[in-house]
């Protein structure tokens, strides 16, 4: 098994534990981190994991520990579930995005989310006209990701996202 086949399957076993069998807020991102020890559903996370602090923040009001279990848990409970544009990590958008798209499709009519909130603005740019005309219910807001600075926009525009899908 290579490398990559192995950081494959751990997000894909990591996610899996915390997929609420409805999902009623389906946030997409636009891949996994390069690093292979951070994950947004990687319970042990120690740098760089602005998702997952931004979205606890915006969904539970509070700033998560280090211990991300109780938090992962309580996003399931209520519903919240995260897929990403490319399933890999990557680092050209032109090389990913023709290829990924249809089956970021599949892969959320397949999860039948109540709400779908788009985290990016390339992730925007790229799915949002795919996944409308496939008769998702996404929120029409241009999110930046929560990182290089752009957290207090995210903050702001992941709030009114989450006001405008109810």
């Amino acid at each position: 098994m290579t490398s990559t086949t192995a950081a494959r399957g751990r997000r894909r076993d990591a996610a899996e534990r915390y997929r609420p069998d409805v999902v009623d807020l389906l946030l997409v991102a636009e891949a996994p981190p390069s690093a292979p020890d951070r994950f947004f559903y990687f319970e042990h996370v120690t740098t760089h994991d602005s998702l997952f602090r931004y979205v606890v923040r915006g969904i539970l009001g509070e700033t998560p520990s280090r211990d991300k279990a109780p938090y992962l848990d309580e996003l399931c409970a209520r519903g919240v579930f995260l897929v990403h544009l490319s399933d890999e990590p990557f680092t050209s958008w032109s090389d990913v995005v023709p290829h990924c798209v249809p089956g970021l499709v599949r892969r959320c009519r397949a999860l039948a989310p109540n709400r779908v909130v788009l985290v990016g603005a390339r992730t925007y740019d790229y799915a949002y006209d795919a996944l409308v005309a496939a008769g998702l219910p996404v929120v029409d807001i241009r999110l930046p990701y929560p990182g290089s600075g752009q957290q207090r926009r995210f903050a702001e525009g992941f709030d009114l996202a989450l006001r405008l899908a109810r």
